[in-house]
């Protein structure tokens, strides 16, 4: 009886982490890597309010003769000519299964909205964020590391 209470209980702490990693959320710092260059680009902060993530621009990599702080200047309507950093830019996404989907993600380099879903992969360490236009498979998409 004692053997079985022990293998039950290596097996159940075999398994948390599995459990862990499927409730895991996307609420967090994350470094956005750029899907053409493969450098990061920025850090995004996901906070999850009621069930619904928004994303925030925290910091930007760029080079030293760029203009550090630089504005939404190809964006529209309140946005246009804001500063890019705490600029919202990922909203209204709520869970959906082993996803995040139902919102909106601005690419504030060409000030075009498109929808979004996230998904979250290897054991929360890394976030798939889709942009896209009508359809899921008419988009790009994004890998972001977790920094916290």
């Amino acid at each position: 009886m004692r053997q079985l209470m022990k293998a039950g209980l290596i097996a159940m702490m075999f398994a948390m982490p599995a459990a862990w990693a499927q409730n895991a959320s996307p609420a967090g710092v994350w470094k956005t890597i750029d899907d053409e260059t493969g450098k990061p680009k920025s850090l995004v902060r996901i906070t999850e309010e009621n069930g619904v993530l928004t994303g925030k621009i925290d910091k930007l990599f760029r080079p030293a003769d760029q203009d550090q702080n630089p504005k939404c200047t190809s964006c529209d309507g309140a946005r246009k000519d804001q500063p890019i950093i705490g600029m919202t830019i990922l909203w209204g996404l709520k869970k959906d299964g082993n996803e995040y989907t139902g919102g909106e993600i601005l690419d504030p380099a060409k000030g075009k909205t498109y929808k979004s879903k996230l998904t979250l992969k290897d054991n929360g360490s890394k976030l798939d964020v889709r942009g896209y236009i009508g359809a899921p498979m008419f988009g790009r998409t994004q890998t972001w590391v977790r920094e916290q």
